[in-house]
């Protein structure tokens, strides 16, 4: 069968049953990755729960899901997106049942723990189902479609959530993502057809230790992770958690407010993504390399962060729509990275690599913050100092200020090759 009657052959049905319930998994990632921020001042209410403690919680789910990436990457390479997502679908359903009947402040963290692990595969399932399904000429559509739901999961998990947690309480809400969680972990499982991935070499633990390895141990590698790392991990960490307390505690915004602005970051978030990728994709095309492209809208990111850093009010849903337009620019580097380490072979483990520095340093930013906040006292109404903020942003924009610096004081040729290819 040629390539474009096998194209011919994948019918809309059996392409949304494929790839429709990967999609859904990828929402509740992002959903759960998000909603703390929502559900923060319920849960310092109930558990009594300092800004360190409720940094780290949060977080929680950020270092396990970086953890996760290598083994669960290793376990799609061998079974499949299908059978390895259900079952890390239903790790998370499971984790957010203990969060929801957690009597205290660990259970929470073991909770939103499995949480993390368990969606920690779902981005890369998407990927997986598109790269068997989908002819090549395709996969970019399919990736995007596949991406966009993350976006809309970032949506729910703002005036929707607020308004569920209102009506059910914040144990109440994660009763019902357990619940739905475990919907499509079954809908993974029963629905979608199992195709068998093409013969490729055994990702054994010596292979991936040695692709790692040749990963970690490269300068240019080192010379774009930090900005990637600390940018990428720096807006994850302060979207899914302390831009709410921010705009609740600096801006004097009401809970309902709040959610609102969450949710016009979470749009800036999506349109951002969109944008950056086609303005990309056209520069790219004539030439201008994304060595060049990437930092370009990361100086924008870091402008857009220094009213939030001042602590400037005059226009907060301004200042956190652009923050989340521009806060993951850096991900184009993702893609020259692969090929600098080899090309489509090396793309998903040299991403791999890179993904949990991110994650890695996401949770570090998100509890730093927290940490950074407790040295001042609470106000009369609970909630933390101004200075606080103005400290905590200010530290996390100066870090990426000076790897930004970093990365330009030894920008990488664009013909430059790995001496070792990662395998």
């Amino acid at each position: 069968m040629t390539a474009r009657a096998g194209e011919r052959a994948l019918s809309p049905a059996l392409v949304l049953m494929a790839l429709g319930p990967f999609a859904l998994g990828y929402f509740f990632a992002y959903l759960y990755r998000a909603v703390n921020a929502v559900v923060a001042p319920d849960l310092v209410r109930d558990l009594g729960l300092s800004a360190t403690g409720l940094g780290f919680l949060t977080a929680a789910y950020l270092i396990a899901y970086a953890a996760a990436q290598l083994p669960v990457g290793m376990a799609f390479d061998r079974f499949g997106p299908r059978r390895v997502q259900a079952a890390m679908l239903a790790v998370a359903a499971c984790g957010a049942l203990l969060f929801a009947l957690a009597p205290g402040f660990w259970t929470l963290v073991a909770g939103r723990a499995l949480i993390g692990a368990g969606c920690a595969g779902s981005l890369m399932a998407g990927f997986k189902a598109v790269a068997l399904w989908l002819p090549e000429q395709r996969r970019p559509l399919g990736n995007a479609c596949v991406m966009a739901t993350g976006g809309l999961g970032v949506l729910t998990a703002t005036v929707p959530s607020e308004i569920a947690a209102n009506l059910l309480g914040w144990r109440g809400l994660f009763l019902v993502l357990a619940l739905a969680t475990f919907a499509v972990c079954a809908l993974i499982f029963l629905v979608v057809p199992e195709k068998p991935a093409p013969a490729t070499r055994p990702l054994t633990l010596p292979v991936l230790a040695k692709s790692l390895g040749a990963s970690y141990a490269d300068p240019v590698f080192w010379r774009i992770a930090p900005l990637v790392g600390t940018t990428c991990g720096g807006q994850i960490a302060i979207q899914t958690l302390w831009a709410g307390p921010w705009l609740r505690d600096v801006a004097g915004l009401s809970r309902e407010e709040v959610a609102v602005i969450l949710a016009s970051m979470a749009a800036g978030f999506i349109l951002g993504t969109l944008t950056t990728g086609l303005a990309a994709d056209r520069l790219a095309r004539r030439g201008v390399s994304l060595l060049v492209i990437a930092p370009a809208f990361v100086v924008i990111f870091l402008v857009a962060q220094t009213p939030l850093v001042f602590n400037w009010t005059g226009a907060p849903a301004l200042a956190w729509f652009v923050f989340g337009m521009f806060g993951q620019a850096a991900i184009l580097l993702y893609p020259w990275l692969a090929t600098y380490f080899g090309g489509v072979a090396a793309a998903g483990r040299s991403n791999a690599a890179l993904n949990v520095l991110v994650f890695s340093a996401a949770f570090c930013v998100q509890y730093a913050v927290g940490v950074v906040l407790d040295l001042w006292p609470k106000g009369a109404a609970g909630g933390y100092a101004p200075a606080g903020y103005q400290v905590a942003f200010g530290l996390c924009l100066a870090v990426q200020s000076l790897a930004l610096v970093w990365f330009l004081l030894g920008v990488p040729r664009e013909s430059a090759r790995a001496t070792t290819a990662v395998v």
